[in-house]
């Protein structure tokens, strides 16, 4: 259950972006390391029990049901075993506007945290490609893998901007459900619920994309998982992934935490009386 209002869920909210703003840059970076493979292993975990209905146009909702239903363990670990993640702090800004904590902290802290995200990512696609776990339904897993990574590259600027916007919205609604939450049982269910509509609905997270295209990327060099699907991987390479998705998806991210979640929830308490 919840067991504080949504104010109090400010203030507490509020009073960590000070130490956030001011841990040392090892352990960030550390923090931030875990993060990214937490988020990581959701993004692998939900792939494995989804590939064969997202295969099949009639069951592609499903596999998207089916996705949402296991990524939300990738934040759940983030949470309850204490990582940073650079999507979730950008609720620091209700800090910030609170003068607890300044906006080279909170900048400093997103820059380091969204690096280490990055190399958490970067490992777990390391590690997953030495598996063989990808040659899973006779190809066909990492066949999936190349062409959500495809998918994703091939996003115009706007609607990745866009879908940046909501899924962040969502994460950070997830993360003010979980601090307000009184015990495990309700700050995982929060997180669930959450993290599962943005899923489904096919939104983009700068952090789970920097798996998920990277590993679409190496798996692409298998011609027997780009021919299985018969994927266009014309968009699949460091520029598409760079340019094309995670740029317009990380601006997406900031706007949809920031000013969606945090700011408007400060002005609610704080200016609206």
């Amino acid at each position: 259950m919840i067991s504080l209002s949504s104010k109090e869920i400010l203030d507490k909210v509020s009073d960590t972006a000070a130490p956030k703003a001011t841990m040392s840059t090892a352990k960030l970076l550390l923090l931030g390391i875990l993060a990214g493979a937490y988020i990581a292993f959701g993004a692998e975990g939900s792939t494995m029990a989804s590939f064969n209905l997202l295969a099949n146009p009639e069951t592609v909702g499903l596999g998207r049901f089916v996705m949402g239903a296991i990524f939300p363990c990738g934040l759940m670990l983030v949470i309850l075993c204490g990582a940073e993640l650079f999507t979730g702090n950008c609720l620091m800004i209700c800090g910030v506007l609170d003068k607890k904590a300044k906006v080279t902290g909170m900048l400093r802290n997103w820059a380091i945290v969204y690096i280490g995200n990055f190399i958490g990512s970067l490992m777990m696609v390391f590690f997953m490609s030495q598996t063989g776990l990808w040659a899973t339904g006779g190809g066909m897993l990492g066949a999936m893998v190349v062409k959500i990574a495809a998918g994703k590259c091939g996003l115009s600027f706007g609607s990745a901007f866009v879908c940046g916007i909501l899924c962040n919205w969502l994460v950070c609604l997830a993360v003010w459900i979980a601090t307000g939450a009184g015990d495990t049982a309700s700050k995982i269910l929060g997180i669930w619920w959450c993290i599962m509509f943005f899923v489904m609905s096919g939104f983009e997270h700068s952090i789970a994309n920097m798996y998920f295209i990277p590993a679409g990327i190496v798996a692409s060099h298998n011609a027997e998982f780009v021919n299985l699907l018969g994927t266009d991987i014309t968009n699949l390479n460091v520029q598409g992934f760079l340019l094309n998705n995670l740029l317009p998806v990380t601006l997406g991210n900031i706007v949809g935490g920031m000013v969606f979640a945090g700011m408007v929830y400060w002005f609610a308490h704080r200016r609206l009386k």
